[in-house]
């Protein structure tokens, strides 16, 4: 069973100032991640907000402008500094306040720390332009970028004491975040085709006519773009209804922030379904009003219950 820290040990001034900077870069740069983790005790929150600090630290380093050779050596330091994180050898004096903050949070909560390492290697692959014949090959990639951040958060989160499948809380978060980057790459696909990257299988985009690429805001001539977009909607959804057996398995709080972070996706995914052609035009996005409503919507536990029900109805 994961260990659950409900209260950090009292942390010194420097540590609470790095945990600070990292809960600023999250309320600046996290559009939807923000809104869950405000559900969750300060603590966990000032935990998450480390996590989040330096995966983006990661993420502008693979999305910058800088050669490609550049990209490879801040990311290679980058791994760096996770190793003496990981050693223990970074302390309250450091003068990286991402490194103060995630080095505290791991000495508090019990993160993976590998799975960083993971998404280390899911930015490289990116950097390397690498493209993905079939699901299966991009399960890898999206397993590196957003599987493992839903495992490092799970460290976080711990599992209630007794909660049934407890030993499978790895496996369902991991899942969860596979659903959360398919959504992401829908959501993307024109930006990241003007970015010169094409995560969708190649098998499904020639499946659907659409092997030719979205450089355009129109649907490519011949393409069965909505068909392809529904085929994937369908297999975000699987992926959120396996996913969302975490639930029930994490405390209140955890839980309405996992529940508040997935419900804002899956209605992304909603409106994905319902407008396909519109991710060719721009990023489809939610109005705060909206995620707030989802963020609500969690913390009184609405979507735990639902999902507790579907599963037992499923097992019947």
């Amino acid at each position: 069973m994961i260990r659950t820290v409900e209260f950090a040990p009292d942390a010194s001034a420097p540590v609470l100032a790095a945990y600070s900077y990292c809960e600023a870069v999250t309320g600046q740069q996290a559009r939807n991640f923000a809104y869950g983790i405000r559900l969750l005790p300060t603590p966990k929150r000032r935990a998450m907000s480390a996590l989040y600090a330096f995966s983006r630290r990661v993420d502008d380093i693979g999305d910058g402008a800088l050669a490609h050779e550049v990209k490879v050596a801040r990311l290679e330091d980058t791994r760096a500094l996770l190793t003496r994180v990981r050693d223990g050898a970074v302390d309250e004096d450091d003068t990286d306040p991402v490194a103060v903050a995630l080095a505290h949070a791991a000495e508090v909560f019990p993160i993976p720390l590998d799975g960083l390492d993971e998404l280390i290697d899911g930015v490289l692959m990116d950097v390397r332009g690498e493209t993905y014949e079939t699901w299966d090959d991009l399960k890898v990639y999206c397993r590196c970028v957003a599987g493992a951040i839903g495992r490092l958060s799970l460290g976080v989160f711990g599992t209630e004491p007794g909660a049934r499948g407890a030993e499978r809380a790895p496996e369902y978060a991991d899942t969860l975040g596979l659903a959360l980057q398919l959504t992401n790459i829908l959501r993307d696909v024109r930006e990241d085709a003007e970015g010169g990257r094409t995560y969708l299988p190649s098998d499904d985009l020639a499946k659907f006519g659409c092997s030719a690429g979205f450089a355009s805001p129109a649907v490519p001539e011949g393409a069965d773009f909505a068909g392809l977009v529904h085929f994937e909607v369908r297999r975000a959804r699987a992926l959120f209804a396996e996913g969302y057996r975490l639930l029930p398995m994490l405390d209140r709080r955890s839980g309405a922030c996992v529940a508040a972070m997935a419900g804002i996706y899956r209605r992304l995914l909603d409106r994905i379904e319902r407008e396909p052609e519109a991710v060719l035009r721009g990023r489809v996005s939610l109005p705060g009003r909206e995620k707030a409503y989802v963020a609500v919507r969690g913390l009184s536990g609405l979507d735990s219950r639902h999902v507790s029900r579907r599963t037992i109805r499923r097992r019947a």
